[in-house]
């Protein structure tokens, strides 16, 4: 039945998206937004400029929404005003170039050809309120947490004396700057001046109350996501082919992230760092080593792709920088999984300096230990993201195919290795499919070994984990290594990896194939048609008095408690299934309304309520048809 369902979905959802980008209209967007506006599917938006989304107001971006421009178009949210994103995994909102929509087959964004190319139109800039560590302007900022505090947005060009609309930060962590869902960067970065380029997402002093998740970038001519300061939360981050680091971190950042997938790889031939993939994950303190707040974070979750020939650190570290992961995976580094660089170049004098820890410290110090240097009131309140362990750990992670003649070195002296870390350096692959165009090309010096395909699905030491995150506000229980659960693909539905054929376009997939005959998350699985009649749910690997849940209906809403998008249950199914033993069949009747006729489309979602970590793990999204 899946098979069939799913090719029927796609053969759909393709015709419904050319006929919608037939009739849309372009609209030229010219000037800065300065009232609450909304941009929908109807149209495509041409970008003419830096757009600013002024104090005040806020820009909401409806499901399916294109944002098309070139070089001279990019967007940027004050301080004060509020962005909504709402995309979908079925329509989610692409910003990308003129040139990349070009490609699309008759303006339907499921299609596309990746290009070699960036800096093809701006970015997408968010500035909050929250407490950073900037150093300039001199005089002005101070070593303490101050909500005076404020940092010029790397890219953006103040466009007369006192211009306030380049400027983040502030007192306020609990900040909101809007809520972003299934958001589709591409072929972005535009180069303001030397060494001035726009990142993929850039996200300056934004406070927790934001929420962040489902975004990609594909294709940028600086790093992929960069955040300086703040307190920001991100799930399910897609970063492909940028031309500098991954993930860059700056400023005292006091976050989480989980979920994510990195990719190196090039998007032009530039140097290194202005075309060629530098560091997967470069984390800067602050930006002097002994201002506060000082970055301190955790990050779960996240495949790490690097280039074996001449790509550059999986972690690298700067500055007093505290950074934990987990459950992760580092595979193919072109050099050390633990790069030690100690400053970023600008002028932060190092791990060590006014009496801050040292480089070997940060390693050994209970997370609970905060600087006594320029700190804050309450600092057990202002560090809140790390729960447990050390300032800086990598834990219950697999290494594999890092061949560096120095790889593990440093990683080594920081005791990474160690038992009591449950790092496993695995001799087969954790991901289920990877190849690259071999023997691949030179770009900026530099040999790459692009990605051609991947199924980053988990596979052997990544479909278990000795521990993992617990539940709660922002984390989910994932009991397996890197950002994938066995079996699932979030990037299904939504990201250019899937329209330039990277990437699987099933979002879930025969488990038992997956698995590899493991054991891991609880499953469930269902046969029967959708119309009336006995539909049967089968659960496997689930602990003891789990619920199994089916859902049915005419929409979907965001239900945390079972991991993301779930459909609100419209009429009434008979859908919660206790299985005792963790394991077994039952059934239940379809009776679909009459007044829903054959052919009314409708979501359906069904998961686990695993009793003993008290989470609910999903294993399918999608729009189906009634059936005749």
């Amino acid at each position: 039945m899946h098979d069939n369902l799913r090719s029927m979905l796609r053969a759909a959802i393709g015709c419904a998206l050319a006929a919608a980008a037939s009739a849309q209209q372009i609209v030229n967007v010219t000037a800065d937004i300065a009232v609450s506006t909304t941009w929908n599917a109807s149209n495509v938006y041409n970008l003419t400029q830096q757009i600013y989304v002024l104090p005040g107001a806020s820009l909401t971006i409806q499901a399916g929404t294109v944002v098309a421009s070139q070089n001279g178009g990019s967007l940027a949210v004050t301080r004060g005003a509020q962005i909504f994103v709402q995309g979908t995994e079925l329509a989610p909102v692409i910003m990308t170039s003129d040139d990349d929509r070009a490609t699309w087959t008759n303006g339907n964004p499921r299609t596309g050809t990746w290009r070699e190319g960036a800096n093809e139109w701006g970015n997408l800039t968010i500035m909050g309120q929250a407490y950073i560590s900037e150093n300039i302007p001199a005089g002005q900022n101070t070593p303490a947490p101050n909500p005076a505090n404020f940092g010029t947005m790397e890219g953006l060009v103040a466009a007369f004396p006192g211009d306030t609309r380049v400027l983040y930060g502030g007192g306020n962590d609990d900040d909101d700057s809007g809520s972003i869902s299934y958001l589709s960067l591409r072929y972005g970065g535009r180069v303001t001046g030397l060494n001035v380029e726009l990142n993929g997402l850039s996200l300056g002093g934004i406070g927790r109350n934001t929420d962040i998740h489902h975004v990609e970038i594909m294709n940028n001519v600086d790093d992929g996501v960069e955040i300086w300061g703040g307190t920001v939360n991100c799930k399910y981050l897609s970063i492909w082919n940028v031309g500098d680091d991954s993930v860059d971190i700056d400023q005292g950042w006091r976050g989480t992230m989980q979920y994510g997938l990195v990719v190196q790889g090039y998007s032009a031939d530039a140097a290194q760092g202005s075309g060629v993939g530098d560091n997967c994950f470069e984390t800067d303190g602050a930006e002097q080593s002994d201002y506060q707040p000082v970055t301190t974070g955790v990050i779960y979750n996240f495949t790490v792709i690097g280039q074996p020939v001449d790509g550059d650190h999986g972690t690298a570290w700067r500055d007093n920088c505290r950074m934990q992961y987990r459950n992760c995976i580092f595979m193919d580094l072109g050099e050390r999984l633990v790069g030690f660089d100690n400053i970023d170049g600008d002028g932060g004098l190092g791990y060590g300096f006014g009496g801050t820890l040292s480089w070997a410290a940060t390693w050994t110090t209970p997370h609970t230990s905060t600087s006594t240097v320029n700190a804050p009131g309450n600092p057990s309140a202002f560090y809140t993201a790390q729960f447990s362990g050390n300032l800086a750990e990598i834990k219950d992670s697999v290494f594999f195919n890092n061949n560096f003649a120095t790889a593990y070195t440093e990683a080594n002296a920081r005791g990474v290795n160690s038992a009591a870390n449950n790092n496993v350096t695995a001799t087969a692959s954790p991901v289920q499919l990877l190849t690259r165009d071999l023997p691949g090309v030179v770009r900026g010096g530099k040999v790459m070994q692009r990605v051609l395909s991947l199924d980053p699905r988990p596979a052997n030491d990544a479909v278990t984990s000795i521990d993992w995150a617990p539940t709660g506000s922002f984390l989910s229980s994932a009991r397996y290594r890197g950002g994938f659960a066995p079996g699932a693909n979030w990037l299904a539905g939504w990201t250019a990896s899937q329209a330039f054929g990277f990437t699987p376009t099933d979002g879930w997939c025969d488990v038992g194939n997956a698995r590899g005959g493991l054991t891991g998350d609880p499953v469930l699985s269902g046969t029967g048609t959708y119309g009336p009649g006995p539909l049967s749910l089968s659960l496997s690997n689930a602990a003891p008095s789990s619920l199994a849940v089916f859902a049915l209906g005419v929409g979907r809403l965001d239900l945390p408690a079972f991991g993301g998008i779930v459909v609100p249950n419209y009429f009434t199914l008979g859908a919660f299934v206790q299985f005792t033993n963790g394991a077994g069949q039952s059934s239940f009747n379809l009776n679909i309304p009459a007044a829903f006729p054959s052919g009314t489309a409708f979501y359906h979602q069904y998961g686990v309520l695993d009793a003993a970590a008290a989470q609910g793990v999903a294993f399918s999204n999608a729009m189906l048809k009634v059936s005749p």
